[in-house]
């Protein structure tokens, strides 16, 4: 194995992620792409928005927590199925500029009891920009891989 399983994991444990900077031509791309609100796409438009200035999709900002996840320190053999988020929230708009950081708490672990050779992880993780602002957090379910044999 060469990625974490099942057995490595504490409850109470947290790991932080490298820093990711966040670009405005990368807000842009990902608006164009899949939220063409005006306020995520146009600088006069989101001057004249609730955000005052252009800000990056809750939804951009939940792909970026992704990223650092699955690249993070905490990597999975075989990667982590989702099974559920829970309580998502985007408290502060992320801008062009922030450099985000990810942190990752273990909440709970259990071993499947429809799957024997995985275990359920619940996490919360919480996205924070320079300024420690909290930007995006939520708590979700996971399926990781177990160690050969366990369960069997």
């Amino acid at each position: 194995m060469n990625g974490l399983a099942f057995e490595d994991l504490k409850v109470g444990q947290r790991v932080k992620s490298e820093r990711y900077h966040v670009t405005e031509e990368a807000i842009l791309e990902f608006a164009r792409q899949y939220d063409v609100q005006a306020f995520h796409l146009d600088r006069a438009a989101a001057d004249a928005s609730l955000f005052g200035g252009l800000a990056a999709s809750g939804w951009h900002t939940a792909a970026i927590a992704m990223h650092l996840f699955t690249t993070g320190p905490m990597r999975f053999e075989d990667g982590a199925i989702g099974l559920a988020v829970d309580e998502l929230r985007w408290p502060t708009a992320v801008r062009p500029g922030d450099a985000m950081r990810l942190e990752t708490e273990i909440l709970e672990l259990r071993p499947s009891r429809s799957k024997p050779r995985f275990g359920v992880v619940r996490i919360r993780n919480i996205l924070r920009n320079q300024k420690n602002e909290t930007v995006l957090s939520y708590i979700a379910s996971a399926m990781v891989r177990r160690r050969s044999g366990a369960g069997n």
